[in-house]
């Protein structure tokens, strides 16, 4: 499982019956801060997610406050929730990856000259 996608489990993990797009985005960046994760590919690891069967998806019934659109819920299945890693090793795991490659090409950060050496 990729860095991004064990973090998404361990935000669905968290919102339980509140794990939508929006919310596990926010879940997730608060999980990786500071390195920002954009909604693509949040939706895109949620989709992966789905296909090996780990995560499940439903369509809400249309609510007036978002004018007429469905929101697409996740939650995890019993082959994630089985898993032989604990959800919390996952996410360490994960969070320190995610922060050791945000470090690695920070924008702050100069890149070393390729050919001169230090």
């Amino acid at each position: 499982m990729r860095p991004t996608e064990q973090v998404l489990t361990a935000a669905i993990s968290r919102l339980r019956e509140h794990a939508y797009g929006v919310t596990i985005h926010a879940k997730a960046e608060e999980l990786v801060d500071p390195r920002p994760l954009s909604f693509g590919s949040v939706y895109y690891a949620l989709e992966r997610l789905e296909e090996q069967g780990l995560i499940s998806s439903r369509l809400a019934d249309p609510g007036l406050e978002r004018g007429g659109r469905r929101k697409r819920y996740y939650r995890l299945e019993a082959l994630a929730e089985r898993a032989p890693v604990s959800v919390h090793d996952l996410l360490h795991e994960a969070t320190e990856e995610l922060r050791k490659e945000a470090g690695r090409w920070s924008p702050n950060r100069p890149k070393p000259h390729p050919v001169r050496p230090k």
